[in-house]
């Protein structure tokens, strides 16, 4: 072998070692990189470097126009500018013979092609004399096209389409992953945005209903005063609809605080006993109208609890109401309470109502969601009382589940409050 030919072979082998070598480089940057516009940049100067090229480019697919467009290009300045965003049709172009008929396209000479999508040179002021096409697929589903553009020495040869296919089949996969990632982040933006606006709707409905309210339920009241029985029961129906508008009104405010992580806790010591017992008085009226039977089982020992009582008596009551909506009429609920581990204190309310099943255990405390069809339930309700309540609970530090075994069966609710060290040394010494 002449010494001149093993020099050139060695050239050879070194430039395809250097070649390997970028498109080991260009593998970890790329897949490390999840902006989509430095990403196409590393794409097309490995592109242009490996293929020993004037340029190149990257044409992305979209999928509601159906055309390729310019994304990226090695080309600087106004050039750069005007070429981005322009179209090139799928038919009649090289561009878009690659992708469509899924192969590589070699044009050694453009002029001899009357594929070639002149429009683009013209517009930019610019010459393509050659053009080496790769398509860029991801499994069977078409991304874009990368393009060389112009080689220095002629021809394009079986490495430029390996190599190239190297980078497209990588540069498909990178591209895909970053537009995912842009579209999760604008799905958040735009999550964001309509969950400021509802907080926002929130805030306003409340403030604005609350005068008006407060009228009503003056007049309500005063028409009590009145000596014709119908007057005072039609102003008791008014009465009770005006608090129950109040309620609603208190309980998407204070969701809107809990989503905020505004809410402010004004701890102070209570026993288990009285808190539980508080929130019996309070929901004992509801449960005669039902005609349920309501059952307290105390733990053998009391212990205090240090929290804001008003809270906790709410999530209670939240909970207690739940209860006794979803148990038919006649039904029997127990509240009852235990000490697991010696540093929580468990309060369960335990129902024989119509129960749940295992998927809608695992949604229950979702803001706004219902149990039943929303065209066929009769229970009532916007669905946040048991969301309120989780809330409540978890800023104590707590924890709260439901456990059931199907329907009509029963539900079990157990809140789990943590009891302070401090309380514990003092009421074991």
């Amino acid at each position: 072998m002449q010494e001149h030919e093993l020099a050139q072979r060695v050239e050879l082998l070194e430039r395809r070692v250097q070649i390997l070598n970028r498109l080991a480089e260009m593998s970890t940057a790329i897949n490390s990189t999840l902006q989509l516009e430095p990403l196409l940049q590393l794409i097309m100067q490995a592109a242009a470097e490996i293929t020993d090229s004037d340029s190149a480019s990257v044409l992305l697919w979209n999928r509601h126009t159906n055309k390729l467009f310019f994304a990226a290009t090695t080309s600087s300045g106004t050039m750069a500018n005007s070429l981005i965003g322009q179209p090139v049709p799928l038919k009649g172009s090289i561009a878009g013979t690659a992708l469509t008929e899924n192969r590589i396209e070699v044009v050694n000479d453009v002029t001899a092609d009357s594929r070639h999508y002149s429009g683009i040179d013209e517009k930019n002021d610019f010459e393509t004399r050659s053009i080496l096409a790769v398509p860029m697929r991801l499994k069977d589903r078409p991304i874009g096209v990368l393009e060389a553009v112009n080689k220095h020495e002629l021809p394009w040869t079986e490495d430029d389409n390996h190599y190239l296919s190297i980078l497209a089949a990588q540069a498909a996969v990178a591209i895909e992953s970053a537009e995912l990632v842009t579209a999760l982040k604008k799905a958040n933006t735009e999550l964001s945005e309509i969950d400021k606006l509802k907080n926002d709707f929130i805030a306003i409905a409340s403030h604005e209903l609350r005068t008006p309210l407060g009228v009503i339920m003056g007049y309500a009241s005063f028409l009590q005063e009145s000596d014709d029985k119908e007057v005072v029961g039609h102003a008791q129906k008014v009465l009770d609809s005006a608090l129950a508008l109040r309620q609603l009104i208190e309980d998407l405010t204070n969701l809107r605080y809990l989503q905020q992580k505004q809410i402010d806790l004004h701890r102070e010591p209570v026993t288990v006993s009285k808190l539980v017992q508080e929130c019996l008085r309070n929901t004992r009226e509801f449960a005669e109208t039902r005609g349920h039977q309501l059952e307290i089982v105390l733990a053998a020992s009391d212990v205090e609890l240090v929290v804001d009582v008003g809270r906790i008596q709410m999530a209670l009551n939240n909970i207690l109401n739940n209860a006794m909506r979803f148990t038919p009429d006649g039904g029997h609920i127990v509240v009852q309470t235990e000490i697991n581990n010696d540093n929580e204190v468990w309060i369960k309310v335990i129902d024989n109502g119509i129960g749940l099943e295992p998927e809608q255990s695992e949604r229950i405390f979702e803001q706004f969601y219902q149990v039943e069809n929303h065209l066929t339930r009769v229970h009532g309700g916007l669905g946040i009382g048991l969301s309120i309540a989780k809330g409540m609970i978890e800023a104590h530090g707590g924890r709260i589940w439901v456990t059931s075994n199907g329907l009509n069966t029963g539900t079990t609710f157990t809140i789990a409050l943590p009891i302070e060290e401090e309380i514990l040394r003092e009421q074991s010494s």
